[in-house]
């Protein structure tokens, strides 16, 4: 049988998520010949140091390269442990800088493929494109137009991704444990009661003295996200909670986060942020029966918070009536799942954010001076009212809550209560996120374009 090599080059997590992730379960699916999936990993200034964990983690992967040996490779050819090439291949771009498609091609002999969300370059010297929309290849000239085919936005394969993982899940004895110790509370004398029905993704939870409500937090997974993000979520829901005591949290913690590091982030000693957030610390707790009980994040008032380390946490998140989320790719997934959110991005500290793209990150992670261009930046950023979370970029207005700005505790609070209050506001919001998910196919489309080059 015919073998072929191909060469997915990507970068950080978002695009390991939500880009190779579902591509690599479509290549699997329509290969008929025998195919080998290689990820290499090219620096990014979002990386968290653990991508090539998460890479291998898919069942599709064959094998992943990680970041640190990237320039070695593109220069001299050869991978850090010496991999052995087929014949033929192609190289398919995922993320990172389009260039290097053009020169791992050339470099590796094998045909070329760009996934472009925005714009599409190297035109002459890439054979396929598959593109977002339309608007990107008109943006090229005409004799180039045959190499571009539209499949879509790979963003909406959060969907099938979902159902795939669910799926997963509901036939895991790993899943239905977790989904057993979210759902019980042990009891001192044996037997267990239940938290709240199993479909309590529903407008109007029920009351009853073992019935609670769940609200997931994503306070996010990299330090300058964490910093802020933990000690406000942490704050909103020490707020909630004196106001309605029956009301749980969860955090579903990002594959690439230690515990200990996340905890960093609650304590005023290790994150000065703290104080500036609402002043709640957290201590972390490792419970003695980890079979049975989660770890948690304990405030000194009693809230505790639980710390969900499966993932993916789509089964348990799908529970949550509400959830608090940071920018980013969680904020397509929770779309996707149909769950009302509601968008934090403080600025009480400007210069912490600086997880831009291009030329913008560059500038604003320069060593000395990146601080000043972050705040520049930021300010420019979000006084021009663009929207971020992904569902408001689909729909083009914002049909989930952007709270942008000096951000207190109490105040989103209150918004929160008020949806919580309002069950009909989350059902309008539930609705609007199904009408706009994105139709799924873009892998299914990219992955034929890329089997056609075999």
């Amino acid at each position: 049988m015919k073998k072929i090599d191909i060469v997915i080059l990507s970068n950080g997590p978002g695009e390991l998520v939500t880009w190779v992730r579902p591509v690599v379960q479509q290549l699997r699916q329509q290969a008929n010949i025998d195919i080998r999936i290689s990820v290499i990993l090219s620096p990014c200034p979002h990386a968290t140091g653990k991508e090539a964990a998460i890479a291998l983690s898919y069942p599709e992967i064959d094998r992943v390269q990680p970041a640190e040996y990237f320039w070695r490779f593109l220069l001299w050819g050869k991978t850090a442990e010496n991999w052995h090439w087929h014949p033929q291949g192609i190289v398919l771009f995922l993320g990172g800088d389009q260039f290097f498609t053009v020169a791992v091609g050339k470099r590796l002999g094998y045909r070329t493929v760009i996934y472009a969300e925005w714009d599409a370059r190297w035109w002459r010297w890439i054979d396929k494109f598959g593109v977002m929309k339309p608007e990107v290849a008109a943006q090229v000239p005409s004799k180039y137009a045959e190499k571009f085919t539209v499949v879509g936005d790979l963003m909406a394969e959060v969907n099938s991704v979902i159902s795939y993982q669910l799926s997963v899940i509901s036939t895991s004895a790993i899943g239905r444990l977790e989904m057993q110790k979210f759902l019980f509370d042990p009891l001192k004398r044996g037997g267990f009661k239940p938290r709240f029905s199993v479909s309590s993704n529903v407008d109007v939870p029920k009351t009853g003295e073992n019935i609670v409500e769940y609200i997931g937090l994503l306070p996010g997974s990299k330090p300058t996200k964490l910093s802020l993000g933990v000690p406000l979520t942490l704050a909103i829901a020490q707020h909630l909670y004196k106001v309605r005591p029956q009301t749980r949290f969860i955090i579903p913690v990002a594959p690439t986060l230690e515990l200990s590091t996340l905890a960093s982030f609650a304590d005023s000693r290790k994150n000065p942020a703290v104080q500036k957030m609402g002043g709640v610390e957290a201590k972390l707790l490792i419970p003695p029966d980890c079979e049975m009980e989660n770890p948690k994040l304990v405030t000194p008032t009693g809230l505790e918070v639980e710390l969900i380390t499966r993932t993916p946490a789509y089964d348990l998140l799908s529970q949550c009536r509400l959830c608090l989320t940071t920018v980013g790719a969680n904020t397509a997934e929770l779309g996707a799942l149909a769950i009302p959110m509601i968008v934090l991005l403080p600025t009480q500290q400007l210069d912490i954010m600086r997880a831009w793209d291009g030329l913008p990150g560059l500038l604003a992670n320069l060593p000395g001076v990146g601080a000043a261009f972050a705040a520049g930046i930021n300010w420019l950023v979000l006084r021009k009212g663009k929207l971020f979370a992904w569902p408001n970029i689909w729909a083009k207005q914002e049909i989930v809550p952007e709270l942008v700005g000096k951000l207190t505790p109490e105040t989103v609070a209150e918004l929160v209560l008020d949806f919580l209050s309002h069950p009909e506001k989350l059902a309008e919001m539930r609705d609007r996120l199904r009408s706009v998910r994105g139709q799924p196919g873009a892998a299914q489309k990219l992955a034929e374009i890329v089997l056609s080059l075999k």
